[in-house]
């Protein structure tokens, strides 16, 4: 265990507000250093940023010299006029935390209108994209084509809000993609909120990861299938979460952690 950036985790993470919750973080934190520790190079890629939650975590799992890029609209409205923008945000989240954005790996745009060759200019190759833009199908569609356009061989991609009943479109995207590409890619691990995905020469290799990672030893991991492939579902009890979610919002983030040992 990387107890740093279990730290990182389970303490400044809280503090940006966002969506990823210490199961994901974990499972990116897995499948990022093993990645590095195999040679399995790459850039990094997201579609939608909020205020950085995921993205600063991924800025602390990779490091200094890793190049990360940032894709979102930043177009969400603010209650008052004197909030900052949602930008503005994002980019004092990062000073504080002592991790500038670079500008240059941003772009303010719509990801869905963005050629490949316009992500790889920036990053080369992606070992790792993670997709939580628009939810729509028509947005899960073209991220997931870009997404795979970009793809190193051995990238991973992550889904957001798979089987989010709120936006069943999600669901329907991914399966699609799946189903479309003609068996290249397979599910191999599922949590509550996210579903990764590699190409299938991969399946086994990040199968294996999963199942033998030690930050993720806490978890019960359920076998089960989709579209004709093996995936570990990542079950994390009820009676924890609520431990977890009671020791933060009594002001014991800082020993959280141990809930996820």
């Amino acid at each position: 265990m990387n107890s740093a950036i279990r730290k990182f985790i389970f303490r400044d993470l809280q503090t940006i507000e966002g969506y990823i919750d210490p199961p994901d973080a974990l499972v990116f934190l897995s499948l990022l250093q093993t990645q590095t520790d195999a040679d399995l190079g790459g850039g990094i890629a997201e579609i939608g940023v909020f205020y950085g939650r995921s993205y600063f975590l991924l800025r602390k799992i990779a490091g200094n010299d890793e190049k990360i890029l940032a894709i979102d609209l930043f177009d969400i409205s603010q209650t008052t006029k004197d909030m900052p923008s949602q930008y503005t945000r994002f980019v004092e989240n990062g000073r504080r935390l002592g991790m500038p954005v670079n500008e240059d790996l941003i772009i303010r745009g719509d990801s869905t209108m963005l050629a490949p060759s316009q992500l790889t200019a920036k990053i080369g190759k992606i070992r790792f994209f993670s997709i939580d833009g628009g939810h729509r199908l028509q947005h899960v569609t073209a991220d997931s084509t870009l997404a795979m356009a970009t793809l190193a061989d051995h990238g991973v991609i992550a889904f957001d809000d798979t089987f989010n009943p709120a936006w069943p479109e999600v669901t329907v995207g991914v399966a699609d993609f799946l189903r479309t590409s003609g068996g290249a890619f397979s599910a191999f691990c599922m949590t509550k909120y996210k579903t990764y995905v590699c190409r299938r020469e991969f399946h086994e290799f990040y199968s294996d990861l999963i199942a033998n990672s030690a930050d993720l030893a806490a978890f019960d991991h359920v076998e089960t299938e989709f579209l004709g492939s093996k995936v570990a579902r990542l079950h994390n009890p009820i009676s924890r979460r609520m431990v977890y979610e009671l020791m933060v919002r009594s002001g014991m983030g800082a020993f959280s952690e141990r809930v996820y040992r």
